[in-house]
């Protein structure tokens, strides 16, 4: 334990020593990187299920400085706090409040944080710090009760089939889905998942699904020859857990176009209850649909129906565990259907939700990815946005409808909340 320790002292000591030379950034993106560090790292919850418990967090985060700043409409309703409140001791204690409602294992480290943030919180006007932690438990509170039993958890049993077209679990470990409930979730923002349904997949006769799978056999394989290296750099990229990643792209974007807190808090907030209403949306229609991957459609491809395809039973993707990566896990095919790609339902709600946010596509922003250690860069959100549609091909894990579903999916849900949502009241 004593080993443990100082380990983590040290660890700490050599995070203080870094920190002169990175912005400052303020109580939101603070407490958005502990979030990411809770919910991802300790709790170590999957993608489609941390996107909720980063929404809860965020939304009452932005709830607790709105209801000090009354700029825009609060998302679930909260008293009014004095003008004169601190706003970082609201949005600590909002994101505290949170994740020791989320975690409870967790909460004497959180504890230990939330301390140490409002230490460095003046009281100037004298109250001003109780205002703002009053502020903070409201709407922490809040949100914990409006999402008691939302069906996050719910029991859920996939259904497997073994007919042309229909999902099975696949190779390397035929492992099941982590949290195939997040479809019945009741959603953050849109009135019912039903608005989000998409299109039906493209019928295995089609020569549609043809063409699709013929590129993805191609651009795909484990050892393709038409794939690029930069191609396969970025399909490896986008692989890391994906709300890190992008929470950590938001805390970038806040610092460096030196958002206030208000505004900090408004971003994280739109961002993470999109993103979470686009992935309760895409697992949805991903049980609705209930189709096969690529792995799958390549061996079995004489049994489709169509002229047009050719099976080869030893069809391997990029994304095998042969594959190297920076960081674990190994790359695999996600253990869950194929039909609509909800890396993309992400991307679009989210780089929808950035250009209404930012009034431009013209946001050129950089990421960083722990899965091959690399930081990418766009000129614009689009261009982004492109990359990601294009990299679930590369990777040999998504025809390409599946992932432009997901995209039309998330700006969907990017289009609504813009529409009804964190509104200016004026």
């Amino acid at each position: 334990m004593r080993t443990t320790l100082i380990t983590s002292a040290v660890a700490l000591t050599a995070f203080a020593l870094l920190a002169p030379a990175m912005a400052r950034a303020d109580t939101v993106t603070d407490w958005n990187g502990y979030a990411s560090n809770a919910i991802v790292v300790t709790a170590g919850q999957p993608p489609p299920s941390a996107v909720l418990s980063f929404a809860m967090v965020q939304g009452a985060v932005y709830d607790a400085v709105n209801a000090i700043d009354r700029s825009h409409r609060a998302y679930l309703p909260q008293p009014r706090a004095p003008r004169s409140a601190s706003k970082d001791a609201a949005a600590a204690t909002a994101a505290y409040q949170v994740l020791a409602g989320l975690f409870p294992a967790q909460q004497p480290a959180l504890q230990s944080l939330y301390e140490t943030s409002l230490a460095g919180v003046a009281d100037s006007p004298p109250g001003a710090k109780a205002d703002g932690i009053a502020a903070g438990a409201a709407a922490a509170g809040t949100m914990l009760a409006a999402r008691k039993d939302d069906g996050r958890f719910g029991p859920f049993t996939p259904v497997y089939g073994t007919t042309p077209g229909i999902y099975r679990p696949t190779l390397p470990a035929f492992a099941p889905d982590p949290a195939p409930w997040v479809g019945n979730v009741r959603p953050f923002v849109v009135p019912s998942v039903e608005m989000l349904r998409t299109r039906p997949p493209h019928p295995l006769t089609s020569r549609a699904y043809a063409r699709e799978l013929n590129e993805i056999k191609d651009v795909g394989a484990l050892h393709s020859t038409t794939r690029t290296p930069d191609q396969t750099s970025a399909a490896i990229f986008w692989q890391d857990h994906a709300f890190a990643l992008w929470n950590r792209t938001f805390r970038t974007l806040a610092t460096n176009r030196k958002l206030d807190i208000v505004d900090s808090a408004r971003l994280f907030a739109t961002e993470n209850l999109a993103a979470a209403d686009a992935a309760i949306g895409c697992w949805n229609n991903k049980y609705r649909w209930n189709t096969w991957r690529p792995i799958t459609a390549i061996r079995e491809a004489a049994s489709d129906g169509n002229r047009a395809t050719e099976g080869d039973p030893d069809w391997l993707p990029l994304f095998d565990p042969s594959t190297p990566v920076a960081a674990p896990p190994a790359l695999v095919t996600p253990p869950f259907p194929e039909y609509p790609s909800g890396h993309n339902c992400a991307a679009g709600a989210i780089l929808g939700s950035l250009r209404y946010f930012f009034h431009t596509d013209r946001v050129a922003f950089s990421a960083s990815s722990n899965k091959n250690a690399t930081t990418r860069s766009w000129h614009s959100l689009s261009e982004a946005l492109q990359e990601n549609i294009n990299a679930r091909v590369w990777a040999g894990i998504h025809f390409r409808q599946a992932d432009l579903a997901g995209v039309a999916l998330g700006k969907k849900v990017a289009r609504y909340l813009h529409n009804h949502d964190l509104q200016p009241r004026f």
